[in-house]
């Protein structure tokens, strides 16, 4: 279901909506956009992009291999956790379409990045992500803003008991640390849905996420000792969810959350008010996965990348024009937004 964020998110006309939205408010902005042939596909740039990744993956792996049994291979876990992040961000834009408009080699570059290289079920994500982009930041659809280690409502927070409700009067200061875990977390997650998965998507999935598991250890165990490389595999997985985390939380936490009971949202409103773009140059783009043109990939999933940056122009006039609120702020400043949010929510059990 690689394809299925641009089917629900990406609509050529805005649902009904109210509080400022009309069924036409996305239609203008989407002629302008496929106008300037923002939406067509950069397959080459795509390709450049991944043989580069790869190369730095082979040769960050080499280094490891060079520098063998040594507390110094340490040092090469952060340029690993990163280039990981690079993979992982491809394999998001597989799933949304942006590479290839093929159903099935999107499919392959997805598990081919999740599944083989980083042990993350591409299935998992694409169902979760899916969910995500259709109702961001509502509380009974979008999984992101569901119970879990964190809650993000002050009525969810009521509901936390025992070392949950500690956790959660703790939230904005833990946030960083238990990014420290997510790491494994995408493992486990991936592994435990491989049960809701087809039988036969099921044993091509389980087999590279074995196979990525064998052949991590394998480089790990045959390299270095077994303290060093758990040790190793500990850092490295800390890094990559530090990363990543980095990447995301910035997204949507402290945004508008659209009132379950409320009038429902047209596609444009939905999209804009529930998402923060950070600003940035080349290497806040790079860092962040072009994920910091947050706003322009939630109204058009299926835009390439390196035209994120773009639309984004059009995208904030046509807002402003229809005077609707458009996110914007420094990298510092949504992390300081995002985390205010969470300390707001754990308030009432201080």
């Amino acid at each position: 279901m690689p394809q299925a964020a641009t089917t629900v998110a990406e609509p050529t006309r805005d649902s009904a909506g109210s509080a400022g939205s009309t069924g036409s408010d996305f239609a203008p902005l989407l002629r302008a956009v496929k106008g300037q042939g923002l939406l067509e596909r950069r397959t080459g740039w795509y390709a450049a992009g991944i043989a580069v990744n790869l190369l730095a993956l082979s040769a960050v792996l080499t280094a490891v291999v060079l520098l063998g049994n040594t507390w110094w291979t340490l040092l090469l876990a952060l340029p690993l956790a990163i280039v990981w992040s690079r993979t992982a961000f491809f394999g998001h834009d597989a799933g949304h379409a942006q590479i290839t408009g093929d159903r099935w080699v999107s499919r392959t570059i997805g598990l081919f990045h999740a599944n083989l290289l980083l042990g993350m079920n591409e299935a998992w994500w694409n169902d979760k992500h899916v969910r995500h982009h259709a109702n961001p930041n509502h509380i009974d659809k979008d999984p992101d803003v569901g119970v879990g280690a964190l809650v993000w409502t002050q009525k969810q927070a009521a509901q936390r008991e025992g070392f949950a409700r500690w956790l959660t009067r703790n939230q904005a200061r833990l946030f960083f640390p238990m990014l420290l875990l997510e790491g494994i977390a995408l493992k486990i997650s991936g592994f435990q849905y491989l049960r809701q998965q087809p039988v036969k998507e099921r044993a091509l999935s389980g087999l590279l996420l074995v196979a990525h598991l064998g052949l991590y250890a394998a480089l790990l165990l045959t390299v270095m000792s077994p303290g060093k490389a758990v040790v190793f595999a500990l850092v490295h997985h800390a890094l990559f969810g530090l990363h990543l985390g980095m990447a995301f939380a910035p997204n949507h936490k402290g945004m508008e959350m659209p009132d379950p009971d409320g009038d429902r949202w047209g596609h444009l409103q939905r999209q804009v008010l529930t998402s923060r773009n950070v600003r940035g140059a080349v290497l806040t783009d790079w860092f962040l996965g072009g994920l910091n043109y947050q706003i322009e990939h939630h109204l058009f999933p299926s835009m390439p990348r390196p035209h994120l940056r773009l639309a984004q122009p059009l995208v904030k006039a046509h807002c402003e024009a229809l005077g609707m609120p458009y996110a914007e702020t420094g990298l510092i400043e949504s992390y300081r937004q995002a985390l205010e949010h969470m300390h707001e929510v754990g308030a009432p059990l201080r």
